[in-house]
């Protein structure tokens, strides 16, 4: 049971099929993000750390079949097979995050570091933390941090409080959370006539809605 729930999360990650029924419409999964970008004490960006967060049913359905000593709560231990499993397929789709410095895109070092999964018990959620390093930290007068799901499969949008920061960053960098415009009702009625177990590999329209950090240093 577990070895199946443990693919079962992994394509569902990778933007592929859940087990939600032939009814569901695009989006599959709604991810709620806080976001870091790491700095060395050089002033250069060496990567990114995540924190998403997953909808309640997504969450309860990952759990399903994944032994706990408490029942209703997990620990990190209890839970690092699934975040194993989250992080390897996720290398598919390039961690949905997308970087460039100075008009240069950036690329992220494999596999991740730091990776771990949490539960919060009390609104039964879980939260997958995990860092990008880059292959070759780079000081940058302009850095852009672009998540997204290209066939929005997955629903990225940052939390409304604290949704990014600064960590170790030369003084005068600032930083701008830009949330995408409301999708219009005519693509989104195109979205929900996508059923669970369709693909569509021209549709490409999470990039237009791309959720963006950006950090200008002088």
């Amino acid at each position: 049971m577990v070895h199946r729930q443990l693919f079962s999360i992994a394509v569902a990650l990778g933007g592929l099929v859940i087990a939600c029924g032939g009814a569901c419409a695009h989006p599959h999964v709604w991810v709620t993000m806080h976001s870091e970008l790491v700095y060395a004490s050089d002033g250069s960006i060496t990567g990114v750390h995540h924190a998403w967060t997953f909808d309640d049913m997504f969450s309860v359905f990952a759990t399903q079949g994944i032994e706990s000593k408490k029942k209703g709560e997990f620990t990190r231990e209890e839970l690092a097979p699934l975040a194993e499993v989250n992080v390897t397929s996720l290398k598919e789709y390039d961690f949905f995050t997308y970087a460039k410095a100075n008009g240069k895109q950036l690329e992220f070092n494999d596999p991740p570091a730091g990776y771990y999964l949490e539960f919060d018990p009390k609104d039964t959620v879980l939260t997958l933390h995990f860092t990008l390093p880059l292959k070759k930290p780079v000081k940058a007068k302009l850095l852009t941090v672009e998540v997204y799901d290209r066939e929005f499969f997955i629903d990225f949008s940052f939390a409304e409080k604290n949704p990014a920061k600064l960590v170790g960053a030369p003084a005068p960098c600032k930083l701008s959370v830009l949330n995408p415009d409301q999708m219009d009702a005519s693509l989104a009625q195109q979205l929900a006539q996508l059923g669970a177990n369709q693909r569509d590999s021209n549709l490409t329209i999470g990039s237009q809605y791309a959720n963006k950090i950006v950090v200008k240093c002088p």
